[in-house]
């Protein structure tokens, strides 16, 4: 098994106090009998953050910075995606106004189902039917793109952008003209429209805006993975609650780490900044011997991530 744990280190000096705070037995004891990590250092205002690039290797993806195909990876499996077409992530969210700019909001915490994502859909499909692109429902929160204007342009992971200005992460490059106009299209088309007007009276914040991520053609990707996405930290670390992101931590040194002792597969752990995989194994006598007396320091790790 391949564990992955996205979030596993901030990058804010508050959460790195709270790291500071962590007690990890199990990550510490994996460490003392593994081998070096091996690590894919990067930025952290990269478009593609540590654990979009760790799935996309252990699934069989490519692609430069901010060109990972998620899009067509996950209507491929929605069994949506036509191999000639360029596709795209799609996610309704909300752009929370400020004087000093706009920001965005986690669109798992809009509370939108999928009768008001439908809705919404239909709202302005006819703005994206008139330009010639596709505009396809997956999930309440994940709606699919494809036009050829997708194929190679960059964007950033909505990951990258809850919580933080979005004027920063916007794609600005001509290949996005299209999209950008599209966008202000909708978020004219759903002020005061009557799905927000009622979810306003419901006192939810209305959905105003689109991101869009994950552009690209689709390319063959691995048929069966053994890797699990445990991302119980990406929600507190998004929404920095590091008291929450501390007790989950904890949790999962007791458990899915404790389960690891002993046993083959690999671990990786992704920050804000890069990644690091541990690959275990058994360990032999002699390392079993000699653990206690290892130097595996979790929070330096961690704290290079």
């Amino acid at each position: 098994m391949h564990l992955m744990i996205p979030f596993a280190a901030p990058g804010s000096e508050a959460g790195r106090q709270a790291l500071s705070r962590l007690s990890l037995p199990q990550l510490s004891a994996l460490l003392a009998v593994s081998s070096p990590p091996d690590r894919d250092d990067g930025e952290e205002l990269s478009l593609s953050p540590p654990h979009e690039r760790a799935l996309a290797r252990a699934v069989g993806l490519a692609g430069a910075d901010g060109q990972l195909p998620w899009g067509a990876w996950h209507a491929g499996r929605d069994g949506r995606a036509a191999d000639d077409l360029a596709w795209g992530l799609v996610s309704p969210v909300h752009w929370h106004l400020a004087t000093d700019g706009a920001t965005l909001l986690d669109p798992d915490d809009l509370q939108v189902d999928e009768a008001t994502s439908r809705a919404l859909l239909d709202a302005v499909h006819g703005l994206f039917e008139a330009e010639g692109v596709l505009l396809i429902y997956g999930a309440p929160t994940r709606w699919y793109l494809a036009h050829e204007s997708l194929a190679g342009l960059a964007t950033a992971s909505i990951d990258r952008v809850i919580g933080r200005h979005i004027d920063r992460w916007l794609p600005r490059s001509p290949q996005a003209r299209l999209w950008r106009r599209l966008q202000n299209e909708v978020q004219m088309a759903w002020h005061q429209h009557p799905i927000n007007a009622s979810r306003e009276a419901q006192g939810l914040v209305p959905v105003n805006s689109l991101w869009l991520s994950g552009c690209g053609l689709r390319q063959p990707a691995k048929d069966r993975v053994d890797v699990v996405v445990d991302d119980r930290l990406r929600r507190p670390a998004l929404a920095e609650d590091w008291a929450a992101w501390m007790a989950a931590w904890q949790a999962l040194d007791a458990g899915p780490l404790a389960a690891l002792r002993g046993q083959r597969g690999r671990l990786t752990l992704c920050g804000e900044a890069s990644s690091a995989t541990l690959t275990l194994a058994q360990p032999s006598v002699w390392q079993r011997l000699t653990a206690g007396f290892r130097q595996a320091d979790a929070h330096a790790l961690l704290g290079s991530l």
